[in-house]
């Protein structure tokens, strides 16, 4: 990542490479069975380095956006960067971008997104923003343009946007995060019109900090019902043909689902946490853990797991489960900031 800028100009850079060894293909493509990430970007920035049975390297240019300031309060961005209207933490149905993927041990941040996006702050508390994003889809080229406001109101942050169109269709959607009793609540929902109907798509949690033996326990628990997944395990096959699952807009399979994680600060240097993704449609469960140790001032290692449970048939037209096909797999990941 770079991130240098030249007088009133801002430049924001990061650059990936990724090499993998395998010892064979796994559903999906990725290192466990999920949705993965279409790239419907306008601008080719991905190739391939180097592929054979057993190995791939691949380059992504993930961010390379010029900001200019507009006056006082307001900002122009262009280029591929990171755009994030979410309000809830783990299913984010009604972000209208590039979602989250949380089967991904090892994406920290958000893919970038092709856009021209616009800033403008015109109180303390309250945001004006955005996006235009032209995307080519096995759809054919598609068109984004929407307006987000975002202001607070009696101690709770409210939000809506729409004026445009998602993927050449009408949308909007409202959101809210504020605190009841002590726990923060997070919801978003959004209306969508495929060219066939009113597609509803939404998440609400709940998460809280508490003090535990000393230590910090942080718990989350979301329940997201998205129009655009499958209903059962007989819908998984259409639903993974859907346009929506092309565009990269689902980060499950499964139309209602629940998503909790609990994390637990061991030691100042240790901490571990336990993620459960629970298709309400199919019954299938996927856990994912590990703990994480900070041995040093830029530098942690960590160890963690991917077990799926649940019906592991797979045929030419029926799927058995979301995760039933799920390979378990321990891993090893070693991070260091220079």
């Amino acid at each position: 990542m770079w991130s240098p800028s030249f007088r009133s100009f801002g430049l924001d850079v990061a650059y990936e490479q990724t090499p993998q060894v395998r010892g064979k293909d796994v559903l999906g493509g990725g290192l466990v069975a999920g949705v993965p990430a279409a790239d419907i970007n306008w601008l080719n920035l991905d190739w391939t380095g180097r592929e054979s049975d057993h190995a791939l390297w691949r380059h992504r240019v993930d961010r390379l956006a010029i900001t200019h300031p507009m006056g006082e309060s307001a900002e122009i961005s262009v280029g591929r960067q990171v755009v994030s209207w979410a309000s809830t933490l783990i299913l984010t149905p009604a972000d209208p971008f590039a979602p989250f993927d949380p089967a991904d041990p090892f994406r920290e941040y958000r893919a970038g997104i092709d856009a021209v996006r616009i800033r403008a702050y015109p109180g303390a508390f309250s945001e004006v923003d955005f996006v235009f994003r032209p995307t080519s889809s096995p759809d054919g080229d598609q068109l984004t343009a929407l307006v987000r406001g975002k202001t607070n109101w009696r101690g709770w942050d409210v939000a809506a946007w729409g004026g445009g169109v998602l993927y050449d269709d009408a949308a909007g959607a409202v959101s809210a995060v504020g605190a009841l009793a002590g726990w923060a609540v997070r919801t978003e929902v959004s209306i969508r019109d495929d060219g066939v109907g009113a597609v509803l798509r939404g998440t609400v949690g709940i998460d809280r900090r508490v003090a535990l033996d000393g230590r910090d326990l942080y718990v989350i628990l979301e329940y997201q019902r998205d129009g655009f997944g499958a209903a059962d395990s007989g819908d998984l096959p259409r639903t993974a043909q859907s346009s929506a699952f092309q565009r990269g807009e689902l980060q499950l399979f499964a139309r209602d689902a629940l998503a909790t994680q609990a994390s637990y600060q061991i030691h100042p240097l240790w901490a571990a946490d336990l993620l459960a993704l629970v298709s309400l449609s199919d019954g299938s469960v996927l856990l994912s853990g590990g703990a994480t140790w900070a041995f040093g001032p830029n530098s942690s290692l960590r160890g963690g797991f991917f077990v799926g449970f649940g019906d592991d048939a797979l045929g030419l037209t029926a799927i058995g489960s979301e995760f039933g096909l799920t390979p378990t797999v321990p891993y090893l990941s070693l991070t260091h900031f220079f």
